[in-house]
């Protein structure tokens, strides 16, 4: 409890300190271009003014009234630009001051050397040089500024620029009779101002093309309203596969308390969520056994009862069929290493979008993903037991992706 206090403490004062330094940044900028007459200080006024006003309709009342399933003229004009801001500014503080700090460090470890085993020549600093700090200028101006591009970008493109994932699964077990079965998995899609009932529409309709056989819905339908999920149930009612479509939910249905309701709401569209049950599907005289379970975990990191449990999976076991591929549905993909202990051939999960921000391609561990899992994104196996993480479609808490792309999956199921 102590060290999750001191790290959110360290977290809001190193905001709070980004942005004392870019309203310093936007000062002096303006000092420059305005000339003294023109009222600097009531456009400074003006500028704090409005910071207030977005950050209360951000955080404070409006942010807890109904979230729309569109996305609207205010959220796009109030929320979208404000959002952008603090991510951005955030990061490209944090970027200069990493560069700064390199930059003081070298220096010292220069001094440092140079008092020992160089002359001395006070007049001579090649770390100081004029050349060397216009250079050091430009590098922190291209780093803070990065960040803000970079943020654009995840906005307005790559948050939109859904991936289909053709995924191979060999199964040692898999009945003749479903070999070649196709099945699709969407995940993680937070309806909401930034993914709209028209837009999982479109999903839909990209998941009919693929022809599964199956539709699997790995949870985290909503984000925090309650009231969105009669749209969310409507806006996925036109999926198809002959087998039927299947789901088990995550955390924002368990903190939402829209467990039980989006259940019947799904029930009453044909869609079985399974909620601790398995289903058997049949072809042929042979059989594939689904089994779901709602939001586990370990960690506390949400609000009380958030689905802690002592033990993963508790319950599963007398679900599972005997010489029979067990598919398990699970959003937390933590649940894997126990799945994998109880012989359950392939777990389909989400939960961590991929990391949704991250610089995988630089460093596996730059990824917040990995504050909470080592599974991440994609193909995992544990002797004959196989994991998928989906990336999901949708968002949390800022409308960007970088580096993680939506993902509808689609997994083809053969006789290794």
């Amino acid at each position: 409890m102590h060290m999750r206090l001191l790290f959110a403490s360290a977290v809001f004062l190193t905001f709070v300190a980004s942005q004392f330094f870019w309203f310093r940044q936007i000062g002096a900028a303006t000092a420059r271009l305005i000339p003294p007459a023109s009222g600097r200080r009531w456009l400074a006024a003006l500028g704090l003014a409005v910071y207030l006003l977005l950050f209360v309709y951000n955080f404070g009342w409006f942010a807890r009234s109904p979230e729309p399933t569109n996305l609207t003229l205010g959220v796009a004009l109030l929320r979208v630009p404000f959002l952008w801001w603090l991510l951005s500014s955030l990061s490209g503080f944090l970027a200069i001051a990493a560069l700064y700090l390199l930059d003081h460090l070298g220096r010292a470890a220069y001094a440092a050397y140079a008092s020992l085993f160089l002359p001395s020549n006070p007049g001579h600093h090649p770390l100081i040089s004029p050349t060397r700090r216009r250079f050091l200028k430009g590098v922190a101006v291209a780093a803070g500024a990065t960040p803000f591009v970079a943020s654009a970008y995840g906005f307005l493109y790559e948050r939109l620029d859904v991936e289909t994932t053709h995924q191979r699964i060999n199964l040692r077990r898999l009945p003749k009779a479903f070999d070649g079965f196709r099945l699709a998995q969407l995940s993680d899609i937070h309806i909401g101002p930034f993914m709209s009932s028209a837009e999982i529409r479109k999903y839909v309709a990209m998941v009919n093309q693929l022809k599964p056989d199956l539709v699997a819905l790995t949870g985290d339908f909503l984000t925090w309203d309650r009231s969105t999920e009669a749209a969310v149930v409507e806006a996925l009612r036109g999926l198809k596969a002959p087998y039927g479509i299947f789901g088990c939910l995550g955390n924002h249905e368990r903190w939402s308390y829209a467990e039980d309701s989006i259940t019947k709401l799904f029930a009453a569209q044909g869609v079985k969520i399974l909620r601790l049950e398995r289903a058997a599907l049949e072809s042929g005289g042979e059989r594939l056994n689904l089994i779901g379970v709602d939001f586990q975990t370990h960690t506390r990191f949400g609000p009380p009862g958030d689905g802690m449990v002592p033990r993963y999976l508790e319950g599963v076991e007398p679900l599972l069929l005997p010489d029979t591929v067990n598919i398990l549905l699970s959003h937390n993909p933590n649940t894997f290493d126990h799945a994998a202990e109880l012989g359950i051939d392939l777990s389909l999960a989400g939960h961590t979008h991929g990391g949704q921000i991250t610089l995988e391609f630089i460093s596996p561990n730059l990824s917040p993903g990995r504050l909470i899992t080592p599974y991440v994104r994609g193909w995992f196996q544990k002797g004959e037991s196989q994991l998928y993480v989906n990336r999901g479609i949708g968002t949390i808490a800022v409308p960007m992706r970088i580096g993680s792309p939506p993902e509808i999956t689609l997994y083809e199921l053969k006789r290794a």
